[in-house]
């Protein structure tokens, strides 16, 4: 069954508050245009590396981080790029995926870090994001993504996958 995407937001630079879309174009080997990574200002952009082009977080992971550390994660707090449902996003590390018109492949799990505390002013939400920070993924084809589209991936690719550390 597939998931689905319920919200894209994008941070026109470092820093810069995130703004929620109904679509986006994602942009092979650059991210969501709009966003800070896709024009090659975001923090870790300086570094080279595959997986920052866009980040995922599940919106049951933070509905579960809002009631179990009381925390604002929603509209953008969270700083990832698409928040879906219904998408195992643990199991898509080193799997490719589809939303909308796009194929993207899941690179690594995107931990959270300090750098939330001091923009959202929240001193908990580092701890409430610990294990439900998301996924890191390479956009690998061009197309427009927008909110409601299915986030659909084959099944036999994940029970292919080698067992990848975090």
């Amino acid at each position: 069954m597939p998931g689905r995407l319920v919200a894209l937001f994008v941070a026109p630079a470092a820093g810069a508050p995130a703004r929620r879309v109904d679509r986006a174009r994602a942009l092979a080997g650059r991210g969501l245009d709009g966003d800070r990574y896709a024009d090659g200002a975001g923090s870790f952009s300086r570094w080279p590396g595959k997986g920052r082009d866009v980040t995922l977080i599940d919106a049951a992971a933070l509905a579960e981080a809002a009631a179990e550390f009381g925390v604002a994660v929603a509209q953008g707090q969270h700083r990832r790029n698409l928040v879906t449902e219904g998408v195992p996003l643990d199991e898509l590390r080193g799997v490719p995926f589809e939303i909308g018109g796009a194929r993207f492949e899941g690179v690594r799990v995107c931990a959270p870090c300090k750098y939330l505390v001091r923009v959202t002013g929240q001193d908990r939400i580092f701890d409430a994001l610990v294990r439900r920070g998301g996924l890191r993924a390479a956009v690998v084809a061009s197309g427009t993504v927008r909110e409601g589209d299915a986030v659909t991936w084959d099944p036999a690719d994940v029970a292919r996958r080698p067992r990848l550390p975090g």
